[in-house]
């Protein structure tokens, strides 16, 4: 596993991870927001006319209604990047990740209007009758692009598991056993089975489902978040003048939190804050293409609401949460991930602030420590070699090793930092300890901190319970209509049977581990999106011109 992980990581820092990536996403929606005169902004109004039904004719050609596009995207991008990803984002970049998590909306409301509206006027009908679209249709039917289409079609299989089924089920189960104390396995299996009968039913079941759960889900996350920022009004404006403060001079340590970068910030909330709202990404566009209109421009504008309802409103609503409640900076025992501990060589202690500064300049990436390179002995689950483990970017604390339910004597192996945890007479080694949260695990600590209290930390597995399964049953018809593109319907059930395996088996893999891939997913299916939205500038311009101007003259 801890190959796969340097794998991944190697190939994120490349792409997803990097600051090219993320300045090319940026700028693609800050090129249209000026090249269109703020669409999100001049269009908003008439978005949400054309979304309630106004412009509706029931002889238009698609399987659902504008209302049901909306909630199907919806149901893709609310998920766990509004609860785990914040989290997430906050735990690597300090309380700024939240304000680039904001500007990355902003703009790719502009984006996703656009990917949209080309996707939705180049779809097209397949054998069967159903209507399919996606950017891979503009790149085939307009751009003359079939060798761009397919390597779109197959990063769009890929996030499918990257972006809807993995992180999805990961997030679910982990924090129903964290709740319920019901075993990953269990949680996964259960929603597996309900999986596997809703998604075989196309997107006309997968339409009905997410247009009743979507406004139920939005309003009960909505009031339970706002229950934890109420009861801790004393901190809000504290913590936005910490976030805007952050955003130039970078988030310095404190708690046991030990400080993040501005570069860091900037790049992790960008990143998250594609994952949540898929600005970029061509996903939505799918979903979108389904609509029964005529006008695609239309269906643009109703996709714009997507990244306002889902990052300007719900992701800043989890973010006030963490930073109000205090739980980002906080330490909780827990059991550690492999993917996230790392042995610095030597002692190094939090109470002495040159030694902090030192490890916080190491996790930042300014200044590298040496890393224990070895064996370590361990006695009666106690670490006795000269060594510090850093987990989830925090001095651990109070740690433990742990095989089965005895402390674990003996000798453990490390290289360049990594402990290799061994599972010896069918016990696996596990480290327990004190250290920072992040992604679910965060987000339920800092709902206890609410008028509900300790009841506060259900609202997390039945929130994501909702998100997140609804997230995995619309990226599972996205991935379906790639399979479509690519080697014809009759494929689909195979593709059906991988994503629910999939699913099943992400309920109890390695958390860090799938995060990474997810990165990597979403990366190489926004590359080829953003270069097609931007050769088809001229030809979306002069779309909505005419679309608008037509609007003006019949009103």
């Amino acid at each position: 596993m801890q190959e796969i992980g340097s794998f991944l990581s190697l190939i994120d820092s490349y792409i997803g991870g990097s600051q090219w990536f993320v300045l090319l996403l940026l700028g693609t929606g800050f090129f249209f927001t000026l090249y269109l005169k703020f669409p999100q902004v001049r269009f908003f109004g008439h978005a949400i006319k054309v979304v309630s039904g106004k412009y509706d004719h029931h002889l238009d050609k698609g399987d659902t209604s504008h209302f049901q596009s909306l909630a199907t995207a919806l149901s893709g991008t609310v998920g766990t990047g509004n609860i785990a990803g914040v989290a997430l984002a906050i735990h690597l970049g300090g309380p700024a990740a939240l304000f680039w998590m904001f500007v990355s909306a902003f703009l790719g409301m502009t984006t996703k209007m656009v990917e949209v509206t080309l996707s939705h006027k180049y779809r097209e009908t397949t054998e069967k009758g159903y209507i399919s679209g996606g950017p891979m249709y503009y790149m085939k039917n307009r751009l003359h692009m079939r060798w761009l289409a397919a390597i779109f079609a197959l990063a769009t299989i890929c996030s499918s598991f990257g972006t809807g089924c993995l992180p999805q089920i990961n997030s679910i189960s982990n924090a129903m056993f964290a709740a319920f104390d019901i075993p990953l396995y269990v949680t996964g299996a259960l929603l597996s089975v309900l999986l596997g009968l809703i998604i075989i039913g196309g997107i006309t079941r997968i339409a009905k489902v997410t247009e009743k759960l979507v406004p139920f889900m939005a309003v009960f996350y909505f009031l339970g978040a706002l229950s934890v920022v109420i009861y801790n009004y004393e901190n809000i404006i504290p913590s936005l003048a910490m976030l805007f403060d952050n955003v130039l001079n970078g988030s310095a340590a404190a708690g046991g939190f030990l400080g993040a970068g501005v570069a860091l910030a900037f790049n992790r909330g960008v990143n998250r804050g594609l994952f949540s709202n898929e600005a970029g990404q061509g996903s939505a566009a799918i979903a979108h293409a389904a609509a029964k209109t005529k006008e695609p421009v239309s269906e643009g504008m109703v996709a714009l609401l997507e990244p306002f309802i889902d990052t300007i409103i719900i992701c800043m609503l989890t973010g006030m949460v963490l930073l109000t409640s205090g739980t980002w900076m906080e330490k909780y025992e827990n059991k550690f991930q492999q993917a996230d501990m790392v042995l610095l060589a030597g002692t190094y202690n939090e109470a002495d602030p040159a030694q902090k500064l030192a490890v916080g300049q190491h996790i930042k990436g300014e200044k590298l420590l040496p890393l224990y390179d070895g064996k370590i002995v361990v006695k009666e689950g106690k670490l006795t070699t000269p060594a510090t483990l850093i987990h989830a970017r925090s001095f651990a604390e109070g740690v433990r090793f742990m095989q089965g339910k005895a402390l674990f004597t003996g000798e453990l192996t490390v290289k360049k930092g990594k402990i290799e945890l061994p599972v010896l007479k069918s016990y696996p080694i596990t480290v327990y300890g004190k250290s920072l949260l992040h992604s679910a695990p965060l987000s339920t600590e800092a709902f206890k901190r609410g008028f509900f209290g300790e009841w506060g930390q259900f609202i997390i597995p039945f929130s994501l319970l909702m998100f997140a399964f609804s997230t995995a049953i619309a990226w599972s018809y996205y991935g379906d209509r790639a399979v479509t593109f690519l080697w014809g319907s009759r494929y689909v059930p195979v593709y059906h049977v991988i994503y629910v395996l999939g699913f099943f088996l992400a309920s109890f893999t390695d958390t860090t581990l799938i995060w990474i891939f997810s990165g990597v997913t979403i990366a190489l299916m926004t590359l080829p999106n953003l270069l097609g939205i931007l050769l088809l500038h001229k030809e979306v311009k002069q779309s909505v011109n005419e679309y608008w101007k037509k609007q003006q003259t019949e009103k």
